[in-house]
């Protein structure tokens, strides 16, 4: 049986989110320890990619040691936790603005609601299509 690619996408996006909630409150946990910097969690590209390359055609990899230009399968995408530490928000090397880390973690908790509602309307669907109504 092959696996619904929907679910694969709503699992990876969760997981990233989840990721992204992790480094968020580490975040604001540290908002007051000098030399702090703050991590950032990226997955949406890669994600993107993968939803897409159905439209692109995909590269073969026929050598271990041939690098793929993106990812080519769902278990590819990988949430990429980076350090930011480039930017200065306070004299002591901190970096953690408290209301930019609060805006962030709504958008998250926003998207994670969203991918939820959506998985609960897709088993409804399943469930409707079981019971035969």
């Amino acid at each position: 049986m092959q696996r619904d690619f929907t679910w694969g996408v709503i699992e990876k996006d969760m997981e990233g989110l989840a990721r992204r909630f992790q480094a968020v409150s580490r975040n604001i946990a540290n908002s007051n320890t000098p030399g702090y910097a703050r991590r950032n969690v990226s997955f949406e590209d890669q994600l993107r990619d993968v939803i897409n390359s159905g439209k692109k055609l995909r590269m073969t990899v026929t050598h271990p040691a041939h690098i793929p230009g993106r990812p080519l399968y769902l278990s590819d995408v990988t949430p990429v936790e980076t350090k930011i530490v480039d930017e200065q928000y306070r004299l002591d090397r901190n970096n953690v603005d408290p209301e930019r880390e609060m805006a962030v973690l709504g958008e998250a908790r926003m998207m994670y609601s969203a991918m939820s509602r959506f998985a609960a309307k897709k088993l409804s669907g399943y469930r409707s299509v079981i019971t035969g109504r």
